[in-house]
Order: structure tokens, then C-alpha cells, then sequence
């Protein structure tokens, strides 16, 4: 039988307490997870897990410890405060951790209105081999499909976060995901590419039929690859890898780095790092989303925020230690496992849309480069040097010409950024919404 997270997460709290800390918080996560892996036709792995594990953070005066374990004994529960509490004595001092003051609590927030947990509760292992061997069925059926890799998957997990503050507040999420990856020809003539699909809900997912011939034709658009030419081209990154961008950006703008002044972005607090007329906006509370939340790792409100205005950078990605080196305050974006302090991390984020869709974007760009898969990446995150490895295809008067692979791609993030032109086509199921987006000016090592 499961324990109840709450009432883990007060017993950790009453122990560092009785141990001598001055402050803690007390994390304590709950989890199923199912998952099916077919491969040639047969069964490659089926596997289940249950686990339950704690975390506990104590403060003495300004000196902080974590620690976590797996067994919720009261033994170890007692014995993990008691660790906590002698490492805190000896942990340096850092005057910007802390919990938050009481007033700054999220409260009477509604967890079940951002519906993130299926009612059908956990499927059966045979029906999520019988959902994997549909899609690698599908992906089979197109001619010159000669292997697949299929899997099916899924979790439910539950946490509960407390404070000495008076903070206390738990919920739970489920997720259902099918994948295919899909091959053609021999040696160095194979070629490969996938699908997949995730949702909170299963009943919102898209056919495992669809997954399955989605991968095969995307496999079988690769076959007779080359190195497309060396120069300096427009390149449109697909929505599938368009989001890489504005993570970057996200990456630049989180308080860590800003806090140590090591990111390219560390001067750009005001100031244009988008086209005029885009915004970049985080909404925590989008229903049915994987990365939604009603409160932070540290028990703050989270809140819908534009990040970025008609291209101006508003603020950065901060908890409340981060915005405490920073003197601001935090901006609810605290993100924590059980064996770790809080750390900044932004939840659903999406970029304004452009009018078009990916077609006419790459008549737009008449030749160059469509990306649809990267690999490898040398980004400096000092000065925002860009290079990866991609693959896709060469457009010739807007155009699909022929698929690519084997190159790379470079540039500058802090300008790549500046000439960005988005499509329509972001998938409105995500997390993270980007459209295809066109850049000029990149440079193409390839043949």
C-alpha cells in the first residue's frame, strides 16, 4: 500500500525539526510506470516499476543540506533528518537560500481544474503490447519499411511538498505515450526516422496506426541522402525542431546562469531579442498539459507571464534564490526533485504564431535548407555561438528537392534570434509550442 505524501512529508518535517534544523521542506513523490518495447516482431522489454521516495531540506540559518531515500520507515526518516541536519552545519553559508515568507504561499489554487491526471487509470501490460505491435503493423505495411522499433508506455506519479513555513499542497499526473522508429536499406545505405505521440489522457491520443505509417513515410522520404552544399543559406527548422531555439533562449535567461554571469543573454533585460510583433509566453495552467502546475518547487502561485513582449525580454527565469543574487523577486519558476535544492525551469511555454504555414514559409525561402532532425551540439554559452549537426532536406524554389544529411549548421543565437520568422504549424498538444521558423544568413558546412 502506498504511504500518504502528506503525511511523509510532515513526518520529515517534524523530524528535522526535533533534529535541530531551523527551517525545512520535505518532498515526497509517489510512482507507477509501465512500458512495452517491440523490436524484429518480438517482445524486447516489458517492464513495471512502483517506487516512492523522499526528500527533505533543512536550513540552519543560512546553511543548507539535502538528502533523500527510497525507504519511509520512521527509522530512516529520522535517521535521514538527523544527516540532514549535521551536513547543514557543516555547508557553507550562502545568504540567499531560504523559504519563502508566508505571504508569499500559494493559495486556494485548484489542482483538479488543470485536469492532469487520467480517470481510466493504469492499461494493462497486454494492451499496451497490443498498441505497439499496431504501430510497428502500420510502419510495416509501407514497402521497403524493413525493421521497426516499437513502444508503448505509461506513468502516473504524485508528489506532496511542506514547509516549516506553513506551506503544504500535493498533486498528481499521468501520461500515455506511443513511439515507432522505423528503418530502410543495408549498411551505410540505411536510413531511419520515427514518430511518436504523449498525452495526459489516453483517450486523447492519435491512433497507433497513424503513428506507425507517420514513421515509415518519413523513413522512406530519406532514402538516397547526400551532403547538401557548403555556403550560406535561409534554413527552416520544422516544428518537430524548432523548439530547440527557444529553449536556447530559455536556457540564456534562466537566473542560474544569469546569477553567474555566463550567459550570452546576461545584458538583454529590456531590450529586443526577438522580431517586433512576437511574444514568448509561459502559461502553467494550460489544462491537460504535462508541464502544467498549480505552485512552484517552493510552494509560490504560479502565473500565466509574458517572458518576452512584441520581442522585448521582460525578466528572467528565477527562484527565489537566484532572484534573491539578483535582487528581484522570484517569478515562481522553482523546480525541484527530492535529492536537490530548488532551481529554475520555465513549464508551458508558446511563441506567437506567424500567418502562414511550412509550405509557404519555404516558398518564402526559395532555396536552402529544410532541418528536420539535429544531433550533436556545440552551443558557447558565454557568447551564443551556435553549431549542430542536422539533417532534412534541400529546397530549390520552394521546393522539397531532395533529402540531406551529414551537415552542419551555424551561427550566432543572440542574431539568429533577431531574424526569426515563424509559420502556423505548432501542434497544439504540447508543452512547448513552436512553430516551423525560417532563419537567413546561416551557415552550411556540408559536401
Amino acid at each position: 500500500m502506498t504511504p500518504n505524501l502528506a503525511d511523509l512529508s510532515h513526518a520529515l518535517l517534524d523530524a528535522a525539526r526535533k533534529a535541530g534544523a531551523d527551517a525545512a521542506d520535505a518532498l515526497a513523490v509517489a510512482g507507477t510506470a509501465v512500458s512495452i518495447e517491440i523490436r524484429k516482431g518480438a517482445l524486447e522489454t516489458a517492464e513495471r516499476s512502483e517506487n516512492v521516495e523522499i526528500g527533505l531540506r533543512v536550513l540552519i540559518g543560512r546553511r543548507q543540506a539535502c538528502v533523500s531515500a527510497s525507504d519511509t520507515s520512521e527509522a530512516t526518516i529520522r535517521a535521514l533528518a538527523e544527516r540532514a541536519v549535521a551536513m547543514a552545519r557543516e555547508a557553507p553559508e550562502d545568504a540567499t537560500v531560504g523559504l519563502a515568507d508566508p505571504g508569499q504561499l500559494a493559495q486556494g489554487w485548484d489542482a483538479a481544474a488543470l485536469d492532469l491526471a487520467d480517470p481510466a487509470g493504469e492499461p494493462g501490460a497486454a494492451a499496451l503490447e497490443a498498441q505497439a505491435r499496431a504501430v510497428e503493423a502500420a510502419a510495416l505495411e509501407a514497402k521497403g519499411i524493413t525493421q521497426v522499433e516499437a513502444a508503448a508506455s505509461y506513468s502516473q506519479r504524485a508528489l506532496h511538498l511542506a514547509a516549516t513555513n506553513g506551506f503544504s499542497g500535493g498533486y498528481g499526473r499521468t501520461s500515455t505515450s506511443l513511439s515507432a522508429v522505423a528503418f530502410t536499406g543495408q549498411g551505410t545505405e540505411m536510413q531511419r526516422d520515427y514518430a511518436g505521440e504523449g498525452r495526459i489522457y489516453a483517450s486523447d491520443m492519435p491512433s497507433a496506426e497513424e503513428i506507425g505509417r507517420l514513421a515509415a513515410e518519413r523513413t522512406l522520404a530519406r532514402v538516397g541522402s547526400v551532403k547538401p552544399r557548403t555556403g550560406t543559406y535561409p534554413v527552416v527548422y520544422d516544428e518537430r525542431v524548432a523548439a530547440s531555439l527557444v529553449g536556447h533562449l530559455l536556457s540564456a535567461i534562466n537566473g542560474t546562469s544569469i546569477a553567474r554571469g555566463s550567459s550570452w543573454a546576461r545584458d538583454l533585460l529590456g531590450k529586443q531579442v526577438l522580431p517586433k510583433g512576437l511574444s514568448l509566453v509561459e502559461d502553467p495552467h494550460r489544462v491537460r498539459i504535462g508541464s502544467s502546475r498549480p505552485f512552484d518547487g517552493e510552494g509560490l502561485a504560479t502565473r500565466r507571464r509574458e517572458i518576452v513582449a512584441d520581442g522585448v525580454l521582460t525578466g528572467w527565469v528565477l527562484d527565489l534564490a537566484t532572484g534573491r543574487k539578483l535582487g528581484m523577486p522570484s517569478t515562481a519558476n522553482a523546480s525541484r526533485g527530492t535529492s536537490a535544492p530548488p532551481s529554475p525551469s520555465t513549464t508551458n511555454i508558446d511563441l506567437t504564431q506567424g500567418v502562414i504555414g511550412r509550405a509557404d514559409l519555404l516558398k518564402q525561402m526559395g532555396t536552402g535548407l529544410l532541418v528536420t532532425s539535429m544531433i550533436g551540439s556545440t552551443i558557447n554559452p558565454t557568447t551564443g555561438d551556435y553549431s549542430r549537426g542536422a539533417s532534412g532536406f534541400w529546397v530549390e524554389n520552394g521546393e522539397l528537392a531532395y533529402p540531406v544529411h551529414e551537415c552542419t549548421i551555424a551561427g550566432n543565437l543572440r542574431d539568429m534570434l533577431l531574424r526569426i520568422i515563424p509559420a502556423n504549424d505548432a501542434r497544439p498538444h504540447l508543452s512547448t509550442r513552436v512553430p516551423s521558423i525560417l532563419v537567413d544568413g546561416m551557415t552550411l558546412a556540408g559536401a
